[in-house]
């Protein structure tokens, strides 16, 4: 049995939220410097030739590569054989979450649904665990705007539409969310499970690095069909009718119930920001 201090976790979480909310991850800048290259519009490739200089000068700066740094998300894997010591685990993650927005100076948008208090200091944190095999805790921070997460859409769709029905709801969710989410996207899907599951399923293929395919090939070939028709939509960079609406769509699955086909669509603007570390 190892035995980890959850001030580790807490000063894990305050590092990774920094870097998160600082820089794009690279897969995600080299999704955009392939897009500027390709695009035919104008008025898109000087959208994301203006999105790429904002990412250089946030990294060098170390200034914040989006102003809505986004309400906390952090997910662990915890090994079965670790043993945990110290404060609450949560505690933990949000005392690492409420350290890095006030040294980083990042924008406090958590607050009460119904008075619209907010807690001055980003908590807490939206904390996702999970126990898995092993002795080290492997903790990723996603800072969420909610221009893309207002965006996210849930279907509950019948079993009798197949991949065409998941389709057809994914692009429609894309289509209808314009360019509201700060495109281009990159769209995490959920397919399976029960409404709860598909959502989450949804927000963990947004860790996945961009471009990434899915080991099933039924569902990678869902992924690429997914972006060929997302990109035929014309939305372009930040709605200005280009070639590329999504820099990457990354899909999820789990078993379902017979009677459902559960389909989450969880969007991401084009600043994909995740940090990983493994204790």
């Amino acid at each position: 049995m190892r035995k980890i201090d959850t001030q580790s976790i807490a000063d894990t979480v305050y590092r990774l939220a920094l870097r998160a909310c600082r820089s794009l991850t690279p897969s995600c800048l080299a999704a955009l410097e392939r897009a500027e290259k390709t695009e035919t519009s104008p008025a898109a490739r000087f959208a994301l030739q203006t999105c790429l200089k904002n990412a250089e000068v946030a990294a060098e700066e170390c200034m914040p590569v989006c102003q809505d740094t986004g309400m906390a998300v952090v997910f662990l894997s915890v090994g079965q054989n670790v043993a945990l010591s110290g404060k609450p685990l949560a505690e933990a993650v949000n005392d690492g979450v409420r350290r890095a927005y006030l040294d980083g100076y990042f924008r406090k948008s958590v607050c009460d649904p119904l008075t619209r208090r907010n807690t001055a200091d980003n908590t807490p944190a939206v904390i996702h665990t999970e126990i898995v095999a092993g002795d080290k805790i492997e903790i990723s921070f996603l800072p969420k705007g909610f221009g893309s997460e207002n965006m996210s859409r849930l279907f509950m769709l019948t079993p009798a539409v197949g991949v065409d029905g998941v389709l057809d709801a994914v692009v429609s969710a894309v289509r209808d969310a314009g360019s509201k989410p700060c495109p281009p996207v990159y769209v995490g899907v959920g397919i399976g499970g029960t409404f709860d599951t598909a959502a989450l399923l949804a927000k963990k293929a947004l860790l996945r690095d961009v471009g990434t395919r899915n080991e099933r090939e039924d569902v990678a070939a869902i992924e690429e069909t997914l972006l060929e028709r997302i990109n035929a939509l014309g939305i372009g960079a930040q709605g200005f009718h280009g070639d590329t609406t999504a820099i990457g769509v990354s899909c999820e699955i789990t078993p379902t119930h017979i009677a459902g086909l559960p389909v989450a669509v969880n969007m991401q603007c084009h600043c994909v920001r995740a940090a990983k570390e493994v204790l």
